[in-house]
């Protein structure tokens, strides 16, 4: 007789399980780029993780059928988050299981019934502990490996959860591809508009200043909250959070592609650019092996083609005055002089009132569509 079981995770073993469990899943899909098992290890860390630090609570559990893993599950209260938006919240992620549909169930039955025992009344994900890093279902999009911080799951992912009656918690999460290898005509386009922007003389650009990075990430904090506070149900980032997030970075950004657009003294617009990781982890196995290490370092050696644009922070009263036209500009010049090919700008809510509109304009094409859902428990 077959016994399906999802039990909490306990033991550094079961824990260990629980991360490596989607090799499993993923065994033989070349789309898969592993994450980098310390890294999340450190994320499910009460001790270590950033989501645990303002009071937030966490369990994770392992579905088993006669011994084997067939799923996992995380369920969490991000309680500060509850609090201002005064929601009754239940986050899941980790969310991976077999191609059977009664273990899927099982899993979320289990992470249904952390949520009552805490009063809480809405599952919403998948969100692995962090609400920018590989969130979502994949539903459109496999002709190529994720970028940067995005993820990647099967086809069944999205059909079993809608069959359980899921419904779509947000506008869908798309990642833009734009080539700029050739010169098209919407990149022409572009540069001859960011020249009458140059020539008005207002706005200029420059590269980050390595030099004084805390000076840096505070004008970045206080830009990202001017920049956003217009989208429905944002939530002012804390500072700890943009100092935190940005921090991993500093050793590999460089400063000429991290793009401030200044009036005068006044910042007043951002575009990061970052090499896509993405191309040096896929050969990495998430650092799961004491020699992946020496595979990582060799892999990130090599030439990237891809250049990954994360955010453009431009505040309301800056919109239409050709800020973001003179920051892509100046992004496309820079990353062609350093050999990339095309630029990666994901995610954005396809509810975002302006940035599909742009990635449009500019000849980017969607490559990638992600999607979070919710359900009452």
């Amino acid at each position: 007789m077959t016994t399906l079981q999802v039990l909490p995770v306990r033991t550094p073993r079961e824990r260990s399980l629980f991360l490596t469990f989607p090799y499993q899943i993923f065994r033989g899909d070349t789309l898969w780029v592993p994450p980098l098992l310390p890294d999340l290890r450190e994320r499910i860390d009460p001790a270590k993780g950033v989501f645990f630090r303002r009071g937030s609570e966490a369990e994770f559990f392992i579905a088993w059928r006669d011994g084997q893993m067939v799923g996992t599950i995380c369920a969490a209260e991000d309680k500060e988050m509850n609090g201002w938006r005064g929601e009754k919240e239940c986050l899941f992620g980790f969310f991976h299981f077999v191609k059977d549909y009664a273990v899927m169930e099982a899993l979320l039955a289990e992470a249904r019934r952390w949520a009552q025992k805490r009063g809480l009344e809405t599952l919403a994900g998948p969100f692995n502990l962090d609400y920018e890093d590989s969130y979502g279902i994949l539903v459109e999009g496999r002709d190529r490996p994720p970028a940067l911080l995005c993820g990647h799951s099967p086809l069944y992912y999205q059909e079993f959860v809608e069959r359980y009656g899921f419904e779509t918690l947000r506008g869908d999460n798309i990642a833009f591809a734009l080539d700029i290898s050739t010169d098209s005509p919407a990149i022409l386009d572009l540069e001859r508009m960011a020249e009458r922007v140059k020539a008005r003389g207002r706005f200029t650009v420059r590269g980050g200043d390595m030099a004084h990075w805390e000076d840096e990430l505070e004008r970045v904090y206080v830009l990202l909250n001017q920049a956003l506070a217009h989208l429905d149900g944002f939530r002012p980032w804390p500072r700890e959070d943009v100092f935190t997030s940005m921090g991993p970075f500093r050793k590999i950004a460089d400063p000429e592609l991290i793009l401030f657009a200044m009036e005068g003294d006044k910042v007043v617009g951002w575009l990061p650019g970052l090499p896509n990781l993405n191309e040096a982890f896929c050969h990495a196995n998430g650092l799961r092996y004491p020699w992946d290490y020496l595979k990582l370092a060799w892999s990130m050696r090599r030439k990237y083609e891809c250049l990954v644009v994360k955010s453009v922070l431009v505040p309301p009263e800056h919109w239409g005055s050709g800020v973001v036209i003179l920051l892509f500009d100046e992004m496309i010049k820079r990353a062609l002089a350093r050999g990339y090919r095309w630029i990666d700008a994901s995610l954005t809510s396809a509810d975002n009132p302006r940035t599909p509109a742009l990635g449009e304009r500019m000849g980017a094409k969607i490559y990638k569509r992600y999607r979070t859902y919710k359900i009452k428990v």
